[in-house]
Protein backbone atom coordinates (compact mmCIF):
# COMPACT_ATOMS: atom_id res chain seq x y z
CA UNK A 1 0.00 0.00 0.00
CA UNK A 2 0.95 3.31 -0.57
CA UNK A 3 -0.57 6.53 0.50
CA UNK A 4 0.17 9.73 -0.95
CA UNK A 5 0.04 13.02 1.37
CA UNK A 6 0.16 16.67 -0.09
CA UNK A 7 3.21 18.87 1.81
CA UNK A 8 4.51 21.79 1.79
CA UNK A 9 8.31 20.38 2.17
CA UNK A 10 9.68 17.44 1.51
CA UNK A 11 10.06 15.40 4.54
CA UNK A 12 7.37 13.64 7.27
CA UNK A 13 7.37 16.58 9.43
CA UNK A 14 6.69 18.91 6.90
CA UNK A 15 3.44 20.73 7.17
CA UNK A 16 0.25 19.11 4.70
CA UNK A 17 -0.23 21.10 2.20
CA UNK A 18 -4.45 22.00 2.15
CA UNK A 19 -4.05 22.02 -1.63
CA UNK A 20 -4.11 19.15 -3.76
CA UNK A 21 -3.64 20.31 -7.61
CA UNK A 22 -1.00 23.03 -6.45
CA UNK A 23 0.78 21.94 -4.04
CA UNK A 24 4.42 21.94 -3.51
CA UNK A 25 5.26 18.37 -2.62
CA UNK A 26 3.87 14.57 -2.88
CA UNK A 27 5.06 12.39 0.03
CA UNK A 28 4.67 8.87 -1.22
CA UNK A 29 4.60 6.33 1.77
CA UNK A 30 4.94 3.11 3.15
CA UNK A 31 2.77 3.40 5.97
CA UNK A 32 4.21 0.09 7.36
CA UNK A 33 7.90 1.34 7.00
CA UNK A 34 7.00 4.84 7.12
CA UNK A 35 9.97 5.21 4.00
CA UNK A 36 8.69 7.70 1.52
CA UNK A 37 9.53 9.37 -1.89
CA UNK A 38 9.35 12.82 -2.82
CA UNK A 39 7.18 13.90 -5.61
CA UNK A 40 7.67 17.33 -6.06
CA UNK A 41 4.16 18.84 -8.09
CA UNK A 42 5.14 19.93 -11.66
CA UNK A 43 1.81 21.14 -11.96
CA UNK A 44 1.97 23.69 -9.04
CA UNK A 45 2.31 26.62 -11.45
CA UNK A 46 0.01 25.46 -13.93
CA UNK A 47 -2.48 27.97 -15.69
CA UNK A 48 -4.53 24.77 -15.84
CA UNK A 49 -4.99 21.23 -15.38
CA UNK A 50 -3.30 20.94 -12.04
CA UNK A 51 -5.79 18.73 -10.54
CA UNK A 52 -5.79 16.52 -12.85
CA UNK A 53 -2.39 16.11 -13.37
CA UNK A 54 -1.36 16.13 -9.86
CA UNK A 55 -4.61 13.03 -9.82
CA UNK A 56 -2.46 11.35 -12.88
CA UNK A 57 1.48 11.69 -11.36
CA UNK A 58 0.47 10.17 -8.03
CA UNK A 59 -1.53 7.58 -9.74
CA UNK A 60 1.29 6.45 -11.60
CA UNK A 61 3.23 6.15 -8.49
CA UNK A 62 0.73 3.55 -7.18
CA UNK A 63 -0.58 5.60 -4.53
CA UNK A 64 -3.99 4.05 -2.91
CA UNK A 65 -4.89 6.58 -0.81
CA UNK A 66 -4.86 10.39 -0.83
CA UNK A 67 -4.65 12.64 2.13
CA UNK A 68 -4.65 15.82 1.97
CA UNK A 69 -6.74 19.78 2.75
CA UNK A 70 -8.56 20.18 0.31
CA UNK A 71 -9.75 18.26 -3.46
CA UNK A 72 -11.35 20.47 -6.24
CA UNK A 73 -13.64 18.67 -8.69
CA UNK A 74 -12.01 17.52 -11.77
CA UNK A 75 -8.82 16.53 -9.33
CA UNK A 76 -11.84 14.49 -7.63
CA UNK A 77 -13.15 12.69 -10.61
CA UNK A 78 -9.58 11.69 -11.98
CA UNK A 79 -8.76 10.66 -8.66
CA UNK A 80 -12.13 8.28 -8.11
CA UNK A 81 -11.61 7.43 -11.89
CA UNK A 82 -7.94 5.71 -10.51
CA UNK A 83 -9.59 4.39 -7.60
CA UNK A 84 -7.87 6.32 -4.81
CA UNK A 85 -9.36 6.89 -1.84
CA UNK A 86 -9.59 10.37 -0.47
CA UNK A 87 -9.07 11.41 2.80
CA UNK A 88 -9.53 15.11 3.21
CA UNK A 89 -9.43 18.34 6.29
CA UNK A 90 -6.53 16.81 7.39
CA UNK A 91 -4.47 19.23 8.51
CA UNK A 92 -0.94 18.92 10.74
CA UNK A 93 2.53 16.90 9.98
CA UNK A 94 2.56 14.35 7.59
CA UNK A 95 4.12 12.15 10.24
CA UNK A 96 0.47 12.63 12.54
CA UNK A 97 -1.70 12.24 9.53
CA UNK A 98 -0.36 8.83 8.55
CA UNK A 99 -0.74 7.89 12.34
CA UNK A 100 -4.12 9.08 12.16
CA UNK A 101 -4.81 7.24 9.55
CA UNK A 102 -3.38 4.18 11.05
CA UNK A 103 -5.34 4.63 13.72
CA UNK A 104 -8.39 5.39 11.48
CA UNK A 105 -9.44 8.83 12.51
CA UNK A 106 -9.86 9.71 9.17
CA UNK A 107 -12.80 10.52 7.03
CA UNK A 108 -12.78 9.32 3.43
CA UNK A 109 -14.42 12.24 0.83
CA UNK A 110 -16.96 10.92 -1.41
CA UNK A 111 -17.42 14.81 -3.09
CA UNK A 112 -15.26 17.36 -3.40
CA UNK A 113 -14.13 20.00 -0.75
CA UNK A 114 -13.61 23.08 -2.55
CA UNK A 115 -14.73 24.43 -5.87
CA UNK A 116 -13.10 24.77 -9.02
CA UNK A 117 -9.78 26.87 -9.57
CA UNK A 118 -9.09 26.74 -5.19
CA UNK A 119 -5.54 27.77 -4.60
CA UNK A 120 -4.89 29.32 -7.24
CA UNK A 121 -5.56 33.50 -7.51
CA UNK A 122 -8.77 33.40 -5.84
CA UNK A 123 -7.74 34.07 -2.49
CA UNK A 124 -7.14 37.27 -0.39
CA UNK A 125 -6.08 40.50 -3.26
CA UNK A 126 -6.65 38.26 -5.92
CA UNK A 127 -9.77 40.25 -7.01
CA UNK A 128 -11.48 40.23 -10.41
CA UNK A 129 -11.65 43.98 -10.75
CA UNK A 130 -10.12 46.04 -13.13
CA UNK A 131 -6.75 46.66 -11.61
CA UNK A 132 -7.06 49.62 -10.45
CA UNK A 133 -6.47 50.22 -6.47
CA UNK A 134 -8.11 51.72 -3.78
CA UNK A 135 -9.30 55.64 -4.18
CA UNK A 136 -9.11 55.79 -7.81
CA UNK A 137 -12.68 57.15 -9.36
CA UNK A 138 -13.90 56.05 -12.74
Amino acid sequence: MKIGVTAIADNLEAEIDPRFGRCRYFLIIDPETMEFEVLSNEGLGAMGGAGIAAAQAIAGRGVTVLITGNVGPNAFEALKASGIEMLTGVSGTVKEAIENYKRGELQVSVVPTVGAHFGFGNGPGHGRGRGRGPGQRW
